[in-house]
């Protein structure tokens, strides 16, 4: 039976003062063996109080549990450990061998376990990213789609950026490192990711073989990338601390009784307040608000291009004839003057961005609405002198001279242009006839009272022979504008109505 610390101390005091370990035993109460063992575990500098370390049927055997422990590198089953023994000739029980087992992972764990140091960042030096499953949203369709949350936080300041977006392509990846960049106001030295096929597409012998796009894009903005070690929570675990803060603040779950969200706007906008609100609040790591750390990081950062890299704008499209580009099976429209250019569109939530390289550079050109197959985006002030009207109605027709004679004619005025249409609308005859005599009443009374005449002869539609000399003749009697031209109303005329038989009554002459 274990003794007490108070019995314990009296047995060793008892012995102090006999310095025998019969007359101790006598004074304490207890066998001089007990007396002995104490007192032999305080002189070796033993605790007094460790449990005695009996012989065990099993200790013969720990040498081979060792053995099988370390082959295995700590995985092996303490059932297959004790099938082993038994053949060894151990006769004991798997529980005792169930507790050797144990103690020897135990100490085989001890030896091998990593050791770990806190990362010690500096300023502008290292931006991590990765990627997280967002919320679903209604897509362009309506049709509900999952979203992917892009996540960026610099290591020495903890500034966070979470966008999302639609896939995690290349072009995507892209897209946001430019976006992350431009928001933190520089350009770190180093970029940590994960080993994804977009950073890197083969490992050889433990060699990251880097995508050569990629490499290109960080060559753009002066960065270096690098893969983080799997399970590693010194490079792997920031960013991953992140995409989890994001996704409990922001996918909707039980646990925050968040509200589906209506549109891929919305969802825009929620982390927009997401990240100015853990970018402005103190860090519980570091004491400092990000945003204000920010700032001290972004004098170690270098500038930035003022062009972003060309895949960061998107998929590359020739502009056809019809001055519209194809994305996903839809047309979308552009700018006069990119017939043949090629330019770069993007998706950027809920809109394709079309971008093209001007005279200024690079600059985006049209922004439209994403759409599905079959209902183009046409924007029609991207065709200014297309004769189509935009309503749709047929617009008229504008006269221009093909001949010398024509161009006399219509060199009269605004009133000749109107008099050719409305002929031609009307079936006139001897059209050229009288444009000919036109021109000669134009050379004797002049062109100003003879285009006058031709707009009122348009308005009132007379179109005969003799009806321009007509019109001229009695505007220059009375010295009235010709201008003033009264139209009859074609839903009346001087035809008298059958008010008068209302009050006659209809005779049955069959019955007289």
């Amino acid at each position: 039976m274990k003794k007490s610390d108070r019995e314990i101390m009296e047995i060793l005091e008892a012995f102090d003062a006999t310095g025998c370990a019969h007359s101790a035993a006598a004074l304490a109460g207890v066998d001089p063996k007990t007396v002995r063992r104490y007192v032999a575990a305080r002189d070796a500098g033993r605790p007094v109080d460790a449990p005695v370390q009996r012989v065990k049927l099993i200790d013969p055997f720990m040498g081979k549990i060792e053995e099988l422990v370390d082959i295995s590198e700590g995985k092996v089953r303490a059932d297959v450990v004790h099938e082993r023994l038994e053949r060894m000739g151990f006769t004991g029980d798997e529980r005792t061998t169930r507790r050797a087992v144990a103690v020897v992972k135990a100490a085989w764990a001890d030896g091998h376990r990593r050791s770990y140091r806190p990362w010690l960042t500096e300023p502008g030096l290292w931006l991590q990213f990765d990627w997280g499953n967002g919320p679903v949203v209604p897509g362009p369709d309506g049709a509900p789609r999952r979203t992917l949350l892009f996540c960026a936080w610099l290591a020495w300041s903890r500034f966070r950026v979470v966008i999302p977006t639609w896939d995690r392509t290349l072009g995507t990846l892209i897209a946001c490192l430019d976006a992350t960049l431009r928001t933190i106001g520089g350009g770190p030295t180093y970029v940590l990711t994960d080993n994804e096929k977009t950073v890197t597409v083969d490992i050889v012998a433990g060699v990251r073989v880097r995508h050569p796009q990629i490499v290109a894009a960080c060559r753009h903005y002066g960065l270096t990338v690098h893969s983080c070690v799997p399970f590693d929570p010194e490079s792997k675990g920031g960013s991953e601390a992140t995409v989890r803060i994001s996704k409990a603040d922001l996918v909707p779950t039980d646990a925050n009784l968040l509200p589906d969200y209506a549109s891929f706007a919305g969802l825009v906008a929620a982390c927009e307040v997401f990240c100015d609100e853990v970018n402005n609040r103190v860090h519980r790591e570091t004491s400092r608000i990000p945003a204000h750390a920010l700032l001290v990081e972004q004098q170690r950062m270098h500038p930035l291009p003022v062009e972003p890299f060309t895949m960061a704008l998107g998929q590359t499209r020739t502009v056809m004839s019809d001055q519209t580009i194809r994305v996903g099976s839809v047309r979308y429209s552009t700018p006069p003057g990119l017939v043949g250019a090629e330019v770069w569109a993007r998706v950027q939530a809920e809109e394709l961005v079309i971008t093209a390289r001007t005279a200024g550079g690079l600059a985006e050109v049209a922004r439209h609405q994403l759409s599905t197959p079959g209902n183009p985006r046409i924007d029609l002030a991207h065709y200014p002198d297309h004769p189509q009207d935009p309503t749709g109605a047929p617009r008229p027709p504008k006269a221009k001279a093909r001949s010398e004679a024509e161009a006399e004619f219509l060199g009269i005025g605004t009133g000749a242009h109107a008099w050719l249409v409305e002929a031609a609308a009307v079936g006139a005859q001897r059209v050229r006839s009288k444009m000919a005599e036109a021109v000669e009443l134009a050379a004797l009374m002049g062109a100003g009272h003879v285009s006058d005449a031709l707009q009122a002869a348009a308005t009132a539609g007379r179109f005969a022979d003799g009806d321009l000399l007509s019109i001229l003749t009695f505007h220059g009697a009375t010295n009235a504008s010709p201008s003033g031209a009264v139209v009859a109303d074609p839903q009346h005329g001087l035809q008298p109505g059958t008010a008068g038989w209302a009050g006659f009554t209809t005779v049955d002459r069959s019955t007289s």
